[in-house]
């Protein structure tokens, strides 16, 4: 597997997070940090984003969840570091009643298509965000799209545990982003 950059969403992913867990079990695996995981600033979490990806060895995976696949959205947008694809776990509403508003600055992601492989995986019972919400993401930033059935939030409190389904999905999206990079040379 490629290069991955971790990018929890709000809070930071605790320790019984699937993020958490893989990237302990991964060394390729590396988190981005921001200056402030409970108070999100959008200006600061694109600056991290932007020196994680900068400074990998390879362009790498993003692997995104909840508020950090808005972050990655907007981050496109102002970047032009190449990655190889985005990973986007539990995509949040950020018009839905459950957002949190310290994670404001998140909101109005742009909606244009991405420049880069992306695949959004979506539950069923995601209480920030609907599974139509999801496809309308999908649709706009022209993401592949896996709905996975009622896993809550896909994290921690969800009772996922390392998310083996998750990897094998990370898994099967990087050998397609591979694949894609190698009819591009």
């Amino acid at each position: 597997m490629t290069s991955i950059i971790i990018l929890p969403g709000i809070g930071g992913s605790g320790e019984a997070h699937w993020q958490t867990l893989w990237e302990k079990e991964e060394p390729r695996m590396q988190r981005f940090r921001p200056a402030n995981w409970n108070e999100p600033q959008l200006p600061d979490w694109i600056s991290a984003l932007e020196r994680s990806v900068a400074t990998a060895p390879v362009p790498p995976i993003l692997v995104a969840h909840s508020l950090a696949c808005l972050l990655v959205a907007h981050w496109q947008k102002a970047s032009t570091l190449q990655i190889a694809g985005a990973f986007l776990v539990a995509v949040p509403d950020p018009q839905g009643a459950a957002f949190p508003k310290e994670a404001k600055s998140f909101a109005n992601p742009p909606t244009n298509a991405f420049r880069f492989p992306s695949l959004i995986v979506a539950s069923a019972d995601d209480p920030y965000g609907t599974l139509d919400y999801a496809r309308a993401r999908a649709r706009q930033w022209q993401s592949r799209l896996v709905e996975i059935g009622a896993c809550g939030h896909i994290n921690g409190e969800s009772g996922l545990g390392d998310w083996p389904a998750g990897l094998d999905l990370l898994r099967s999206f990087a050998a397609e982003c591979a694949e894609m990079a190698g009819r591009r040379a």
